[in-house]
């Protein structure tokens, strides 16, 4: 009997020490980027709707925005739409759709059965823009001011607690750029 509790105990004891040496989700999210605080990276990328339509970042300059990452084989991504949709609706500012390494018909069929709320979505294919953008992984959610500054970043599907962070972060610029 005691012979096969030693096992279990050392089994038990490897089990303990990786779920205490595991970070949080919340502390994953909470990665900083080097990029915060210094320019968005210049990039122009196909859109999604109309793959002749270059988009690029340097179009958005002389007003903030927020550039989300997505994918439609991201299940985070469809966790967080209806906040994206939020977004969409009552930030104010132009909501920028990243497509990330996923395939044109297959991102356009998903927005058709979930709706559309960005302002305009461009394209990484391969994802080469993606890793100039410092990107993990999808989603993600960088806000821009309008001087295109990267003011913050936030790892992880949108949630009613981000949603407010980033609003207040937007009336926050705001504020800032009118005095």
């Amino acid at each position: 009997m005691i012979r096969m509790l030693v096992p279990l105990g050392v089994f038990l004891g490897l089990v303990a020490l990786l779920l205490i040496s595991l970070p949080t989700a919340e502390q994953r999210r909470q990665v900083t980027s080097p990029l915060v605080g210094r320019e968005v990276p210049n990039f122009t990328l196909p859109g999604l709707h109309d793959p002749d339509v270059m988009r690029s970042t340097a179009d958005l300059r002389g007003q903030p925005f927020l550039l989300n990452v997505w994918g439609s084989w991201c299940f985070s991504c469809r966790v967080e739409h209806p906040y994206i949709e939020r977004l969409g609706r009552e930030a104010g500012v132009p909501l920028v759709g990243f497509n990330w390494r996923d395939e044109r018909g297959e991102a356009l069929e998903w927005l058709g059965r979930f709706g559309d709320a960005w302002t305009f979505h461009m394209v990484d294919f391969e994802g080469r823009a993606a890793i100039d953008l410092g990107v993990y992984g999808a989603p993600e959610t960088f806000l821009v001011d309008h001087r295109g500054i990267i003011r913050h970043k936030h790892i992880g599907p949108v949630d009613q607690v981000v949603f407010d962070d980033l609003m207040r972060r937007i009336l926050e610029m705001r504020t800032e750029a009118g005095s």
